[in-house]
């Protein structure tokens, strides 16, 4: 059974071409402009935009309204980390760091157009 992560994007369309050129995503579902599903193995990610695309982008009834960013994200591992940030920096997107190496590998952590965070890692 895949797994789903919910991202809040400000632009869906923005946000499709970054996660399948990119980072290697397919799109499979995507019926208008406030809301799309994508795939990387066994994640689903859906992208909505606030206000739009069903339930997920509804505000709650106290006023908040969904925003993407923040520090919470799920982590996709790449085969080389080097190439795949280069790749990203000369697409424009925008690393948080230079890549990391800790005790089991090398991460570095990339925000998608809206500023959601997405960790990419690489095994020792």
């Amino acid at each position: 059974m895949p797994v789903s992560v919910r991202y809040i994007v400000d632009d869906v369309d923005a946000a499709i071409p970054f996660y399948t050129d990119l980072l290697d995503f397919k799109v499979d579902m995507h019926p208008g402009p406030g809301f799309a599903s994508l795939s990387r193995g066994e994640l689903r990610l859906l992208l909505n935009k606030p206000g739009g695309g069903g339930g997920a982008g509804q505000s709650m009834p106290d006023g908040r309204a969904p925003t993407p960013g923040g520090w919470l994200r799920f982590q996709i591992e790449v085969p080389d980390i080097e190439a795949t940030a280069a790749r990203l920096k000369a697409a424009g997107a925008s690393l948080r760091s230079e890549i990391i190496t800790g005790q089991g590998g090398k991460q570095v952590v990339v925000d998608d157009p809206s500023g959601n965070p997405v960790e990419l890692f690489q095994p020792h």
